[in-house]
């Protein structure tokens, strides 16, 4: 009596081709999410990169960016795109704040990848470090103005306490006797069998 042939039945073969389908469907989907990703972080990159360009632009120009919002499309990484920047003034009169946002020029607005912040100050320091006019135009004491009081601080008053202070004399008598012919603690005793008025 002859016998079948063993093998896989048509179903079987069927529900392995299915196993197999889903599995690859998933790791399909993997790559094309790493591969999305990818593009995404890229271009987020590059629109940082812009933002942070006009803000440097901004900030080398001799005069405040005037407050307002502008926008303007350029050409960066062989792609196009379109920033747009908004100054704001800020509580304090020599300091604006910059806002710009970029997008793929092809994209709507509100869908800007990254949005940087910035500031543009007009008070600039002269070189010594003396205090800057960021409130109400008050400019603070210079380098080596005292305050008027003996705690070392710098108020812009100057006074007898700070070393420093322009046009002032320090008087080491009244900070314990440091003249060494008043202080009796400095003078010294002549030594044994010399004549004082010859010792100084």
């Amino acid at each position: 009596m002859r016998t079948g042939a063993g093998g896989f039945t048509l179903i079987e073969v069927l529900a392995a081709l299915v196993i197999v389908a889903l599995g690859m469907l998933g790791v399909i989907q993997a790559v094309t999410q790493t591969v999305r990703n990818g593009t995404y972080l890229r271009e987020k990159t590059l629109a940082h990169r812009i933002a942070m360009n006009v803000i440097t632009e901004r900030r080398l120009l001799n005069a405040p960016p005037p407050v307002g919002e502008t926008s303007e499309d350029i050409e960066f990484a062989n792609q196009r795109w379109r920033w747009t920047l908004k100054v704001t003034q800020t509580q304090v009169a020599s300091l604006r704040r910059m806002d710009v946002s970029v997008r793929p020029a092809e994209k709507p607005e509100g869908t800007a990848l990254t949005t940087v912040s910035g500031f543009y100050g007009t008070a600039i320091g002269a070189a010594g470090g003396s205090v800057l006019p960021w409130a109400n135009g008050q400019v603070g004491g210079t380098p080596g103005e005292g305050d008027g009081t003996e705690d070392g601080t710098n108020d812009g008053t100057g006074n007898e306490d700070d070393a420093e202070s322009p046009g002032k004399v320090r008087d080491d008598s009244k900070r314990g006797g440091a003249d060494r012919g008043t202080n009796p603690r400095n003078q010294r005793e002549p030594p044994p069998g010399v004549d004082p008025e010859e010792y100084e």
